[in-house]
């Protein structure tokens, strides 16, 4: 990864290296790289370049807008992009992008409301509602509570994963400081994940995941505790990295999102195609599969 190249290379800690990345001061083969998860490889030119101005935050492209009506805004988030800004010194994120958007799309002035219903990890990719109203956002609320939204990732897992429902109970520390899953019931939140096996690779698995609750890094959690981390994965994982195959980032990406539109009462369902980092994964995979002639 990025972050580990930075530190080796340029003597620098954990948080030194991230952070001179994501101030645009690392460029790679001559370009600036902001993600400190990205893959690079061992024969890519990584330069430290301590006077490169903050890149600027990028704005909301029109192509990266699902759909938007007087009521909600439907975008397509990109991996390296948190959905609200994690840190204070955090000001490029999804949430201020759509502000943005929406401020300029509006010709009243003032910030355009909006309301944050979910998130994805930063390291995720794919579609994301945000609503624009109290009464849109009270009922995206009561839908995610009951669990009724409809949601469905893809993901490349490490090892051979089979088809499967998991069905554990979460907790924010499991004792070593990270989430995962409790015996104890009563002290967890349920989680379930229905995992269906789409495609098998030396090595991995690409993966549908349909959740039925949806806690806090859920699939991540129940793929890593049967031995089959997610490509890419920085946290729940137990051994060397190297043990699997290398992934530019966390293979993880919302693909569809479907709820009632709160003003129609109707169903409505948005979808993101597979980003292009994910396919060259799965390319690569493939490649690396095929019997030798």
């Amino acid at each position: 990864m990025l972050d580990a190249r930075v530190k080796d290379q340029f003597q620098l800690s954990w948080g030194k290296a991230r952070a001179a990345i994501e101030q645009g001061k690392v460029f790679v083969d001559g370009a600036p790289v902001l993600v400190a998860t990205r893959y690079v490889t061992p024969e890519a030119s990584v330069e430290l370049r301590q006077n490169a101005p903050r890149p600027r935050p990028a704005r909301l492209g029109a192509d990266t807008v699902a759909h938007l009506d007087p009521h909600l805004i439907v975008v397509r988030k990109p991996a390296g992009l948190s959905t609200v800004p994690y840190l204070e010194e955090e000001p490029d994120n999804l949430e201020q992008r759509v502000r943005d958007y929406l401020t300029h799309q509006s010709e009243r002035a003032g910030v355009a409301p909006l309301g944050v219903v979910h998130r994805i990890d930063k390291d995720t990719s794919g579609v994301l509602v945000f609503t624009r109203t109290w009464l849109a956002k009270q009922s995206l609320s009561a839908q995610f509570r009951a669990h009724s939204v409809h949601r469905l990732y893809y993901a490349i897992a490490a090892g051979e994963v089979r088809s499967q429902t998991f069905r554990s109970y979460l907790v924010e520390d499991r004792g070593d400081g990270k989430r995962g899953s409790t015996r104890q019931h009563a002290h967890g939140q349920l989680a379930v994940t229905h995992v269906e096996a789409l495609r098998k690779f030396a090595g991995a698995t690409l993966v549908a995941c349909r959740l039925e609750t949806g806690r806090t890094h859920q699939i991540r959690i129940h793929l890593s505790e049967v031995g089959h981390p997610l490509l890419g994965e920085r946290v729940y994982i137990r051994g060397p990295r190297e043990a699997q195959p290398a992934a530019p980032r966390l293979m993880l990406h919302a693909a569809e999102l479907g709820f009632v539109h709160p003003a129609t009462n109707l169903e409505v369902r948005f979808e993101d195609a597979m980003p292009r980092d994910m396919q060259e994964t799965i390319a690569r995979l493939a490649a690396a599969s095929e019997p030798t002639q």
